[in-house]
């Protein structure tokens, strides 16, 4: 079974690991916040210093006028064999030992100082200080800052909101034992530390309460009311304690012949000597302590329980957000290339239609394309005015003698030359498609967020590729469109005289009509000229899409990053380093869930070590 010396010990352990990694506690759920303490709270001038160096039994707590204490001091205490030597030990120092206590006030004095300046600011980075002496009991105590109502000279006007934000911060949490100092020469009522208690622990089952100067109320007065419960009742015993005076620490009276004084005046007073034996700060040490083990105890299960938990998530979190990648070339470059790989994936997923963005490419060639072809300008083109210009340039000096054939070609050239536009605007359209999913596909592939150096790298290879394959799919479509105009089908034409000279003669019996610039006769030339292109029309709107898929959406399927692959595989080791450089901010938070994750496998390493039942 667990003593009480192994338990406390083990609190204390884990406390000092909290603190090397940064979890002071005092800001909200954190290790520190699960484990029992115990928290001394108090007014200025309260007696607070002369109670915990009445525990200790040694003069060793910085001194003065206004806010002494300005950063939380963790005192552990550590009961050894009768007989040796007596020293502290600061966590900040731990090689260290300081046997004169003297010694121990000004370490805790310069170090509040190398925290918070020479001025009168405080901080809720705590100070560790372990002492270890036969006259003590196993003890943990925070000792914080004394609560204020008025900022002095050379505070900042905020000192009274920040100390009880940080008493606060402290007590507030349910695993906290509150030691309420408060001195029995002002009304209960008035108690700074008492009043805190009462909103923070309505029922007093965390609270004991601590009444000092009982020495200096007025004569004929007493505080039995309070000690024995019935001005204001808490769960635990009511303490009183008689303080060194002024002209016993003036006289560096020992704090061991102070403890007998105190002693000898409870059992000697006559309002006080029926609790005598439930008076003094031996006995409150002593109280404090078994009660502390109790609760650590019972809070034991709990305490694993959350540490499980903790590592399990802080696991799960440096998977998400990556481990650290190991500094040879070789484990370098595979780990590029599946870095590239997990992108890619991402990418065909929404060109196939498993996350979506692949269906704007199909909506080029539905919506955008068919009408962009319905625009295009064929009726002016196709126009009778503009028809007898272009058969009458074509002709020349020389009229044609059957069919104007040159006048056919030039307006069949000018017709398809529409068709370009178009063309081009899919290519252009699928383009940003791709791109644009490109740029979705790397913010949505998390393996990459923590290597922004690598990531724009890809980015800007995927770029490249898709400029590529645009080139290639615009010179394409230019190339359909130019095959139409390089060899016409004259089976369409041939039957289009064929239909025009039987309708011409069932019209007219003598034969067709002569008067090859006639109205009639332009108009046929345009109608035949409309007809074919409205062939050429369906065509390419069937032949553009293929070759756009063929050339970019094919081409980006297949091979975006096999240029990239290619280069990557010729850098030198710093190259690829470089690439693998880290988002600063994600080296940080990796760096700081390692803290945690190792001060809580610590804890649990320290719990194991214990035998408790």
């Amino acid at each position: 079974m667990a003593t009480m010396e192994s338990l406390i010990g083990l609190v204390n352990r884990i406390q000092r690991a909290c603190t090397i990694l940064g979890d002071h506690g005092g800001e909200g759920m954190s290790l520190w916040e699960a484990l029992p303490s115990v928290a001394v709270v108090g007014g200025q001038s309260s007696g607070k210093s002369s109670v915990l160096e009445s525990v200790v039994g040694r003069d060793f707590l910085p001194r003065g006028s206004g806010i002494v204490t300005r950063r939380p001091l963790v005192l552990q205490l550590h009961k050894t064999e009768e007989g040796q030597a007596e020293y502290g030990e600061f966590l900040h120092a731990p090689k260290k030992k300081f046997a004169d206590f003297a010694s121990v006030r000004k370490e805790i004095q310069d170090e509040t100082d190398r925290m918070t300046g020479k001025t009168k600011h405080i901080s809720n980075i705590p100070i560790h200080l372990s002492i270890y002496s036969p006259n003590v009991v196993d003890l943990t105590l925070i000792d914080l800052p004394g609560m204020t109502k008025v900022a002095v000279e050379g505070q900042p006007d905020s000192i009274v909101e920040d100390i009880d934000h940080m008493v606060r911060s402290y007590v507030e949490k349910p695993n906290c034992i509150i030691l309420a100092i408060s001195p029995a020469n002002q009304d209960i009522a008035t108690s700074d530390a008492i009043k805190l208690a009462r909103e923070v622990d309505p029922s007093g089952e965390r609270t004991f309460g601590v009444l000092t100067k009982l020495d200096l109320m007025d004569k004929g007065t007493n505080a039995l009311d309070v000690l024995e419960g019935r001005s204001y009742k808490l769960q635990h015993p009511w303490v009183g304690i008689v303080n060194r005076s002024q002209a016993d620490i003036n006289k560096n009276v020992d704090m061991i012949a102070a403890r007998q004084k105190e002693r000898e005046y409870f059992e000697s007073s006559p309002e006080y000597g029926h609790l005598a034996h439930k008076m003094g700060s031996e006995y409150l040490a002593k109280l404090l302590s078994q009660h502390l083990e109790a609760v650590i105890r019972q809070r034991i299960p709990s305490i694993i329980a959350l540490i499980n938990k903790t590592i399990d998530e802080l696991d799960a979190e440096l998977d998400r957000i990556g481990r650290p990648i190991a500094v040879d070339s070789g484990a370098q470059l595979y780990t590029i290339l599946e870095l590239c790989r997990a992108f890619d994936r991402v990418f065909k997923e929404h060109l196939d239609g498993g996350r979506g963005g692949g269906d704007k490419i199909y909506g080029v060639f539905d919506h955008q394309l068919p009408a962009a072809l319905k625009k295009l300008p064929f009726d002016r083109h196709l126009s009778l005015q503009n028809v007898r210009k272009v058969v009458a340039e074509a002709d020349g000096y020389q009229p044609h003698l059957v069919a104007p054939e040159q006048g056919y070609r030039r307006l069949i050239d000018g017709s398809l030359s529409f068709f370009k536009g178009p063309a081009e605007a899919s290519v252009d359209a699928v383009h940003f498609v791709l791109k644009e999913l490109v740029r979705k596909s790397i913010a949505e592939t998390q393996e990459l967020k923590r290597f922004p150096s690598l990531t724009a790298e890809i980015a800007a290879a995927a770029t490249e590729a898709l400029e590529r394959f645009r080139e290639e799919s615009r010179r394409t479509v230019l190339r359909l469109v130019e095959m139409e105009s390089s060899y016409l089908t004259v089976d369409f034409f041939r039957k289009q005289l064929l239909e025009t000279e039987k309708q011409e003669q069932g019209h007219n019996p003598s034969g067709p009509s002569m008067d090859r610039y006639s109205e009639t006769h332009l108009r046929r030339i345009g109608s035949n000229v409309s007809g074919y292109i409205s062939m050429i029309c369906e065509t390419l709107r069937n032949t553009i899409p293929k070759a756009v898929v063929y050339c970019q959406v094919r081409g980006a399927k297949r091979s975006l990053l096999n240029h990239f692959y290619a280069q990557i595989g010729r850098r030198e080791k710093a190259q690829l380093g470089t690439m693998l450089d880290e988002d600063p901010a994600l080296m940080e938070k990796r760096q700081a869930i390692g803290k945690r994750l190792e001060l809580y496998k610590s804890a649990r390493d320290e719990i194991d070590s214990v035998t408790w039942k």
